[in-house]
């Protein structure tokens, strides 16, 4: 049986945990059918993964499907997901995105103790490793401009030239690579790159950088150092020392395989076993940006609100739009894991989003754009208590709550036209309609103001109709929402598609195609009374609107802040078709 070789920070230790085959029931990706062999084969004591995260910006939901798949793994098959922050490049990273991504990880409902790691963890074995390189003549220090290394890496067509740095001694790489960790040199001056082959077809293995020279403070190691690894040495080396068994990456790193290998075959090591890398298609989801340059772009520059806008595709924003962990696992479980790139529709989010609220969020009465109505016949000062269910007949569940109806009502804008169209069944003059948990209604005339605008409708009401009523001889078309004179004021913001274009090619400016509707705040929306006891991080149904979330950051004592989720219906679709 072979061992499991673990670290804990610097502890080494063994493992004699038998692996155990996962569920046959869970779908079987090409990943989990691999690991499938290998647990019969015994190839590995235990299965570990890990989650590499940069820490230079806050996760979006393709890292989601990441998570979901490496710590997916480590629970079916009882073993282990470490997170390791690839932090090597002190001017990019911060503490910050450190705290960030912990933070989403948890939220997603997944947990990596004791496995936290950084990759600063072994600069110093790092730095041991390439001094053998050095010594074995497979890497050496390069003081060619950045300019002329991509000159002399040729094309992929043409091959690349060796550089005249090449030629160096043992002795002169040593002595230049420690003058480069003594802080001798300025940035950008000397790198220390592989030596590998110039005229491989695989442009990632023409003598790639090991090292850069970065005069900079790291969050972590403060300024012990000033040259740091890059993420093609440090990546298989930190999997390694964790007694990774499978490297899960995206397929922009296939390329870096070779790379991945060449380092764990020639660095002076004795790991009990050398990792494998295994690569995946990324999400590519429509009307978004899934580039941390680009999300990085939007924020800094403030065309959004910060990392979590809800507009923005980030773990932040979608929690902070109101959507579950239970929505966004099940979408990455119907996206899958494949081997070839494709789009996938922000319908598909949508639908695991209604989905799983369905159950969860108690329908409410609220009006968004209101429009009063004055019920004539009904009495000045009378407030009836009508009461209204919190859930449909079809979800297994109880409660209401009480819904005053007055003499002056709110309903939406849209809900009244004067000079409605042969298909239009809602209120108008002359038209019934029933009010939901209430009475039928009917139009009599308008008031307007000196434009000519409505501001109020009025309307008479049958007594005999109440809460469901049939009145006799009348068939009432429509159903309409509403709240009373008795309803609270509330914000409500309407989140739709950031982009306006379902992919941007990459010689387009996608700060151009920012969708203008992307946000819509409504400061004056009527509620019904019981949402004044709603609290940050409460879901409700608007009954005939959406999903809606009290936001946690923005809503105050009196002044609830309600930001849409989803839509109850796929309305982006039917714009784009109109």
């Amino acid at each position: 049986m072979g061992f499991l070789l673990k670290l804990s920070k610097k502890n080494w230790c063994f493992s004699m945990e038998e692996p155990q085959v996962s569920d046959k029931s869970i779908s079987r990706d090409f990943i989990r059918r691999i690991i499938d062999e290998d647990v019969q084969n015994k190839r590995y004591n235990k299965i570990v993964t890990r989650f590499p995260p940069e820490p230079n910006g806050f996760l979006h939901i393709g890292h989601a499907k990441s998570i979901c798949l490496n710590f997916g793994i480590a629970e079916e098959f009882k073993g282990a997901c470490h997170l390791r922050f690839d932090d090597t490049d002190p001017t990019k990273e911060d503490t910050r995105y450190e705290n960030s991504i912990q933070e989403d990880i948890r939220w997603l409902g997944f947990d990596w103790a004791p496995n936290l790691f950084n990759a600063s963890d072994y600069f110093d074995e790092m730095y041991e490793y390439a001094v053998g390189l050095i010594k074995a003549k497979k890497a050496y220090v390069c003081g060619l401009t950045e300019e002329e290394i991509r000159e002399y890496r040729g094309t992929v067509t043409t091959p690349g030239r060796i550089s005249p740095f090449a030629k160096q001694s043992v002795e002169e790489n040593l002595s230049l690579f420690e003058r480069m960790k003594a802080g001798e040199f300025p940035d950008g001056s000397y790198v220390l790159r592989a030596r590998i082959d110039m005229a491989s077809p695989n442009m990632k293995m023409r003598d790639p950088l090991l090292y850069r020279i970065r005069h900079a403070h790291h969050y972590k190691t403060g300024d012990k150092w000033c040259l740091y690894p890059m993420y093609d040495y440090a990546h298989p080396i930190s999997d390694a020392i964790e007694g990774i068994t499978h490297s899960i990456c995206t397929l922009e790193f296939e390329n870096n395989r070779e790379l991945y290998d060449w380092v764990l075959n020639n660095i002076d090591s004795k790991f009990p076993y050398k990792p494998h890398q295994y690569e995946f298609a990324r999400l590519d989801l429509q009307y978004t940006v899934m580039s941390k340059r680009k999300l990085l772009q939007l924020v800094e520059n403030k065309h959004v609100s910060g990392w979590d806008d809800p507009r923005l595709p980030t773990i932040a924003g979608l929690r902070r739009r109101g959507c579950t962990p239970e929505a966004i696992k099940q979408f990455c479980e119907m996206v899958g894991i494949a081997k070839a790139n494709s789009s996938v529709e922000m319908s598909q989010l949508d639908f695991c989003l209604r989905d799983d609220l369905n159950s969860k969020a108690p329908r409410v009465l609220a009006v968004l754009r209101p429009l009063k109505v004055i019920i004539d016949n009904y009495p000045e000062d009378q407030v009836e208590e009508l009461e209204a269910s919190y859930w449909p007949h079809d979800i297994p569940k109880t409660g209401s709550r009480i819904v005053p109806f007055t003499k002056e009502l709110y309903i939406e804008q849209d809900d009244f036209l004067e000079n409605p169209p042969k298909d239009f069944f809602r209120l108008a003059p002359g038209r019934e309609v029933r009010l939901r948990y209430g009475y039928c209604i009917t139009c009599t005339h308008v008031d307007k103001n000196d434009a000519g605008e409505i501001i109020a409708v009025h309307c008479t009401y049958d007594p005999e109709t109440k809460s469901g009523g049939s009145p006799i001889g009348r068939k009432v078309k429509g159903t309409i929402h509403w709240v009373s004179s008795k309803a609270i004021k509330g914000e409500v913001r309407l989140y739709d598609r950031l982009l306006s274009e379902p992919h941007l090619g990459t010689d387009k400016d996608f700060l151009s195609y920012i969708n203008p509707k992307s946000l819509e705040v409504l400061p004056n929306c009527r509620l019904e009374p019981s949402l004044e006891k709603a609290v940050p991080g409460d879901r409700f149904q608007f009954e005939r609107q959406g999903y809606f979330f009290v936001d946690p950051i923005d809503s105050k004592p009196g002044h609830p802040v309600f930001n849409r989720i989803v839509t109850l219906k796929d309305s982006w679709a039917k714009k784009q078709t109109a």
